[in-house]
Formats: C-alpha cells, sequence, structure tokens
C-alpha cells in the first residue's frame, strides 16, 4: 500500500504562482510513475503532469510551459510548481501514484482557487 498526502494548495490571484508538494509513504519501491491530475467543477478530471522513476515528463496541453513537475531522488515525493495561473487553473488537484502490478494510488486533493 501506498499513501499519499498533498499540501500546498490556497487561493491565488491570476498571474501569481503555487507549489504543490504529495508525499508518498509505504510500498514506495513499486511505483514507476508519479504525477498530478486535477478536476474543476462540472469537469472531467484531467491530466496536470506526470514524471517517471527514471525522470521523463509528460504534461497536459493547458499547462505546458506554466507548470514543472519534478521529484526527489527516492520518489517518495512529487511536486508541482504552478506559474502564471489562470482562473481556469481552479480546481481540485490530486496526486496520483501508479505502477506495474499495483493499483493506482491518489490523495485526498488539494484545492487551487485562482481569482481574476
Amino acid at each position: 500500500q501506498v499513501q499519499l498526502v498533498e499540501s500546498g494548495g490556497g487561493l491565488v490571484q491570476a498571474g501569481g504562482s503555487l507549489r504543490l508538494s504529495c508525499a508518498a509513504s509505504g510500498t514506495i519501491f513499486r511505483l514507476s510513475i508519479m504525477g498530478w491530475y486535477r478536476r474543476a467543477p462540472g469537469k472531467q478530471r484531467e491530466l496536470v503532469a506526470t514524471i517517471t522513476r527514471g525522470g521523463i515528463t509528460n504534461y497536459g496541453d493547458s499547462v505546458k510551459g506554466r507548470f514543472t513537475v519534478s521529484k526527489d531522488n527516492a520518489m517518495n515525493a512529487v511536486y508541482l510548481q504552478m506559474n502564471s495561473l489562470k482562473p481556469e487553473d481552479t480546481a481540485v488537484y490530486y496526486c496520483n501514484a501508479d505502477g506495474p502490478s499495483v493499483a493506482p494510488y491518489w490523495g485526498q486533493g488539494t484545492q487551487v482557487t485562482v481569482s481574476s
């Protein structure tokens, strides 16, 4: 089992920045990829960014060039640096962790609100 705990959400004005953190504990050696997804009110969950154990990143089209995902070497934490935030970035952000032969794990979510 893996436990994920997010932190760092909050309220920020458009154009501002926030940094999200996700701490992982448990059988993290089974994980091969971690990342972030978000769900805005009335919308489906969408990919924000992922990073593999080897450091390969992938971003959703709407955040490319503004958000940066990173992790620590042991893959027990993943981060999301969000710059140039827009009101449409308002959502609940969820940390995700996955690997071969394991079910995906999800954090409880952290609210990000961007005011115009």
